[in-house]
């Protein structure tokens, strides 16, 4: 259904059907049906959750990457013990979804047998929206943080040029009636899908988030993607989690490290060699017969009631806002921007398959 307003550009679609169509384009490229649909979830929840950078707007750059033999379709995971709750998982160059949600699962059997549960993983690509993961752990009732190392993005403190990566790093700690806490953040104020968003669109970005290839700020987001890199938030501390997540992500699983991991979309002739870190911690570890649900709700509801600033309605929980937009979204279904739907119909076209909206 097209929508008639000029300035969104959207078509809307439903989440079951984008998930099916964008599926069968990962299918069509020797991807097993299994590892196919895992793709496409984690690429469409995003999108439920209006985390729209990490959604089927990737799919294209994904599939070029496995038609260029970048990526494995068919991996065959390496997992070896290395402690009684710890293994390393070596992934075979796979999607990157296919491997985080592979990880993640042996995190939480580890977890649940021994209370803490640790995967690092090496050899994986782009995985996607990092909520995706500790989601997976919420529903199975457990906490977990995800590391993840990037291609570089951002520079290191006093520095002018991409060398550490946007790895954003997520937490999951499930709660009562009051919903689980998700955080999920990336390492800049401005996501780096973005960049790419409105350069396909000949949108600006906001100013102060990045420099040029000359090391001027900048709005132009083709200059930035032209050599140029863009600034972590919080100035300094912004640059040294950066850092560490190059180090837990990149030097701690044997992956990829200090701007060597590939570009997922202008490094098209190597693999990426991106590294993980998951861990799993069972709630009621250290409180043992404690009710940590009542808990979490008591903090929830005694950080809700707090005094609101000048300009607020409401005191919004993390992962509040996607949650609510990911209900609306379910009906209502999910806009996606005219060019991201071009190039969907485009990889459909190319296999005979038709985009369904």
């Amino acid at each position: 259904m097209q929508d008639d307003t000029a300035a969104s550009a959207t078509i809307t679609v439903q989440a079951d059907a984008l998930r099916h169509f964008v599926a069968d384009l990962f299918v069509a490229q020797g991807v097993p049906e299994h590892d196919a649909l895992t793709v496409a979830d984690c690429l469409v929840e995003a999108n439920l959750r209006g985390v729209d950078t990490h959604g089927v707007f990737r799919a294209p750059a994904y599939l070029e990457r496995l038609r260029r033999g970048h990526v494995n379709p068919k991996p065959a995971f390496k997992v070896d013990a290395v402690a009684t709750c710890a293994a390393a998982m070596d992934a075979d160059n796979a999607l990157g979804a296919v491997a985080g949600t592979h990880a993640m699962s042996a995190a939480i059997d580890l977890a649940r047998d021994h209370g803490i549960g640790a995967i690092s993983i090496r050899h994986s690509n782009h995985y996607g929206m990092a909520a995706y993961y500790v989601l997976q752990a919420i529903q199975a009732g457990l906490i977990a943080l995800t590391f993840t190392n990037a291609s570089p993005a951002l520079p290191p403190w006093g520095g002018r040029r991409p060398f550490f990566g946007t790895s954003p790093l997520a937490v999951g700690v499930p709660g009562g009636e009051r919903g689980p806490f998700v955080l999920d953040m990336a390492m800049t104020v401005l996501a780096r899908g973005n960049v790419y968003v409105a350069a396909k669109h000949g949108e600006r970005i906001p100013e102060g988030l990045a420099l040029d290839a000359e090391g001027r700020p900048t709005t132009d987001p083709q200059a930035l993607i032209d050599g140029g890199t863009m600034l972590p938030f919080g100035g300094v501390k912004g640059a040294a989690l950066s850092m560490l997540m190059d180090i837990l992500g990149g030097v701690l699983s044997g992956a990829a490290f200090a701007g060597r991991v590939a570009n997922p979309h202008m490094d098209l002739d190597r693999p990426q060699d991106v590294g993980h870190l998951f861990l799993c911690i069972q709630p009621n570890l250290f409180l043992p017969g404690a009710d940590f649900a009542g808990r979490m709700d008591e903090l929830i509801d005694r950080t809700k009631a707090e005094p609101k600033a000048q300009g607020f309605d409401e005191i919004l929980i993390p992962g509040e806002r996607e949650s609510r937009t990911r209900a609306q979204r379910l009906k209502t279904g999910i806009p996606l921007r005219q060019a991201t739907v071009e190039m969907l119909r485009d990889e459909g076209k190319a296999i005979g398959l038709a985009f369904p909206g």
